[in-house]
């Protein structure tokens, strides 16, 4: 007999409109015009992983669904 596998009620940690402020980050980064820091005063963006915080940051600030900062 064949097991039937549970279905698992996923839920979206993150929101779709949170998915387009990381990728809109994300092509500022590989275009070379994102800025860190207020006013862009950090300089500009090393790292992928740095433009994700900031996408993430900016998402947070319009009240999109994303899960708490990692401290």
């Amino acid at each position: 007999m064949a097991k039937k596998a549970k279905k698992r009620n996923k839920k979206r940690k993150y929101s779709r409109g949170s998915q387009k402020d990381v990728k809109s980050e994300m092509h500022r980064y590989k275009r070379g015009t994102a800025e860190s820091g207020p006013g862009g005063r950090g300089g500009p963006v090393k790292s992928r992983e740095q433009a994700i915080a900031i996408g993430l940051s900016k998402a947070r600030k319009k009240g999109k669904k994303v899960p708490p900062k990692n401290k």
